[in-house]
């Protein structure tokens, strides 16, 4: 598999493997099958995990330290994520906690990229506290708590989640320190799911361009936007849901996938591997069967600028912008 430059950090692989499938978010699964496809995914020349706390209540970094006991095969990189507290001034305390027990999950001593999994907004929102951070509270209180972490030589970088707010990622991407990797959506629809914040459009490619623009690693997420762009979705949704309804809005997409002979979701995983500034693209597979497709799709290249066109073409009104 090729690699590529994660920012200015180190070179990956185009594909991550992520955690939520083997944390069985994306659907149930297997302890053993879920080690399975972690095992198989290294295996496939894949060299980035990306886990979190709350993908299974821990069930992915359990699954990093089953998988490999406490010694990643050689060459092979893990991120994790925190919230940050809800008290700003508890900021650095709260991380080492979360680091502690992510660590202490995946029998490791040390992760090569911690990533802040609150969204940065503008201002507070204290009916959403558990889940973002404003960006006073950032600047002052957690930024400064990641990068005491980074010289006590526990984490090798941090980043950020960052779905939303380019007046907000322009301060943070700009400043110094600034992340060394950004977590942002690519897939065909610029749909963020459940990750959207606020009533106005994400305008993710204009985000991923801003992270590049300052050397900011780009790990792609929501390639398949929590399984709309698929060919059927595999767990029951409500009829609200998010990512039911992008998947009944990307119908036209199935078909110009079935007219072009891929599966849904090789087309989607190819798409956004071809979309400029994406370093590598995060993973959600649960199972072998998941994995191999998006293998296969990786090994199939990019897609040509024609076939790009085409589904531009046929998609635009379905994107979120």
């Amino acid at each position: 598999m090729e690699s590529r430059m994660l920012g200015s950090l180190w070179p990956v692989s185009p594909l991550t493997i992520g955690g939520g499938g083997i944390g069985q978010v994306w659907g149930p699964t297997s302890r053993d099958e879920a080690v399975a496809t972690l095992r198989e995914a290294i295996e496939a020349g894949i060299t980035l995990i990306d886990v979190a706390p709350t993908y299974g209540n821990g069930e992915a970094e359990n699954v990093v330290g089953e998988a490999f006991g406490g010694s990643l095969p050689d060459g092979v990189r893990v991120s994790t994520k925190s919230h940050v507290a809800q008290e700003p001034d508890e900021a650095y305390k709260a991380l080492v906690i979360a680091l502690d027990q992510s660590l202490d999950r995946m029998k490791l001593s040390y992760v090569d990229v911690f990533i802040l999994h609150s969204q940065i907004l503008p201002q507070p929102d204290t009916d959403r506290q558990s889940w973002t951070t404003d960006l006073d509270s950032f600047q002052e209180k957690t930024r400064p708590a990641l990068e005491k972490l980074v010289e006590q030589g526990r984490i090798g970088a941090w980043g950020i989640t960052a779905t939303q707010f380019s007046e907000v990622l322009d301060t943070v991407f700009s400043a110094d320190p600034a992340p060394a990797v950004a977590q942002m959506v690519a897939n065909v629809m610029d749909a963020p799911g459940d990750m959207t914040w606020t009533e106005g459009p994400a305008r993710p490619r204009h985000l991923v361009a801003l992270a590049k623009r300052n050397g900011i690693g780009v790990m792609g997420i929501r390639a398949v936007q929590a399984g709309a762009l698929t060919d059927t979705l595999d767990r029951d949704l409500e009829p609200d849901h998010p990512a039911r309804v992008d998947f009944e809005r990307a119908a036209p997409f199935r078909a110009l996938a079935a007219e072009l002979g891929e599966s849904a979701a090789s087309l989607a995983h190819r798409y956004a591997l071809s979309m400029s500034g994406v370093d590598t693209v995060v993973l959600g597979v649960k199972n072998r069967a998941e994995l191999a497709e998006c293998v296969k799709a990786a090994e199939s290249g990019g897609l040509s600028p024609d076939v790009i066109a085409m589904i531009d073409e046929r998609m635009h009104p379905l994107r979120a912008e």
